[in-house]
């Protein structure tokens, strides 16, 4: 079986491109940094090593690699041939691969005929429709036609922490022992793909916002707390009792509206935030809090990890969450200089006021209780700290 996969970063061969190469999958890595595609063509196998005590390596082989920038026509023979088609790499890149994907989609159409699926492997809710969309925009509306019968493009739900690194082995990669892959079994063209490790569901939603607002808030209230803490790292943040307290109650906020919103037990979704914790304190991985914390002014989005599971926690239990509005206000307080989102947000507040700068940034009304909570919040943080 072949796979081709967008995107030969740390994700794309940590997780995804690992589980493809255990259940039988060649990959075809895509990707435009000339200096991995080159080692992987050499080296044509990598190894990746559990961050956790054992240190478990698994070498994954049959792969090869093809420079998107270069060689365009061969990533499009590539994609006509597959039998899985994959993507890691990032949400603002999605759109500069479509055109590739699409003319591939042509060219198998001349050629075979068989359906395909392309999933979208990132940290968003609708990866592959996003895709979809952008793909769909460089075909005909005959084409459109073809490609609904033969295509599929189910959308994903991924989790894996893959730190930052710098390995001598420039292929080697560190990933946790946890991973998680769901994947909507509505959207899928023909057969689902034989990978081990995803899990198949008919409802995507529940899965993605229970790891959006349980892992990625939770990272984001790590850094932000360990920020101001003056922690480094995000394990060194979770050595603090008080940050760690912190992150539990924000992250039983969380839980309480998802548990109200979808069929998720009380009891088992406090073990998976317990586990969750448990894998941000993880002393075999080395996260940066500004790493983790970057661009602020993203993650105070409306829609984000910090905003939307406030305003669905205010609306669903009827309650002010406490917690996460203090998690909005040390993350207003960012202010790490190299980050040019914290720097643009620090300018906005002096120039705007906080008031504005919350009312522009999280959409939040002022004068309401949530908006009033985080003022309330921001203040005191900055008299009393932590």
């Amino acid at each position: 079986m072949q796979a081709v996969h967008f995107g030969a970063g740390n994700i794309g061969r940590g997780f995804i491109g690992s589980l493809l190469y255990q259940s039988g999958f060649h990959t075809c890595f895509v990707d435009v940094n000339s200096e991995l595609v080159d080692v992987l063509n050499e080296k044509r196998e990598y190894r990746v090593v559990l961050a956790d005590e054992s240190q478990e390596e698994l070498i994954v082989q049959n792969v090869r690699a093809i420079n998107s920038a270069l060689n365009p026509d061969q990533v499009i023979d590539a994609i006509a041939e597959a039998d899985l088609v994959t993507a890691a790499v990032g949400p603002n890149i999605l759109p500069h691969i479509s055109g590739l994907i699409a003319e591939g989609l042509r060219k198998r159409l001349t050629q075979s005929g068989r359906p395909l699926n392309i999933i979208a492997c990132e940290n968003m809710i609708g990866g592959s429709t996003l895709l979809k969309e952008k793909v769909y925009e460089k075909v005909s509306t005959a084409e459109k036609d073809f490609f609904d019968s033969l295509f599929g493009f189910p959308d994903a739900a991924v989790d894996r922490i893959v730190p930052n690194q710098s390995n001598e082995d420039k292929l080697m990669v560190k990933v946790e022992p946890f991973y998680e892959w769901a994947v909507d079994e509505t959207k899928i063209a023909g057969g689902k793909p034989p990978v081990k490790g995803i899990t198949f569901v008919d409802d995507l939603t529940p899965y993605i916002e229970r790891k959006l607002f349980t892992v990625n808030t939770g990272h984001a209230v790590a850094s932000y707390f360990g920020y101001l803490a003056g922690a480094k790292t995000i394990n060194e943040a979770l050595a603090n009792d008080q940050i760690e307290s912190l992150i539990k109650q924000t992250l039983q906020e969380t839980g309480k509206f998802l548990v109200a919103k979808y069929p998720f037990n009380e009891e088992e979704h406090e073990q998976y935030i317990k586990k969750i914790i448990g894998r941000f304190a993880n002393p075999f991985i080395t996260d940066e809090v500004t790493r983790v914390g970057r661009s602020p002014i993203r993650k105070l989005g409306a829609n984000d990890r910090l905003v939307s599971p406030a305003k669905q926690y205010e609306k669903l239990i009827g309650e002010t969450p406490i917690h996460l509005a203090k998690s909005i206000a040390a993350a207003l307080q960012y202010d790490y200089p190299q980050d040019p989102e914290a720097a643009k947000l620090q300018e906005m507040i002096h120039q705007d006021g906080l008031q504005a700068t919350i009312e522009a940034l999280t959409g939040l009304s002022q004068g309401t209780s949530l908006f009033n909570e985080v003022v309330k919040q921001y203040e005191e943080l900055e008299t009393k700290g932590i």
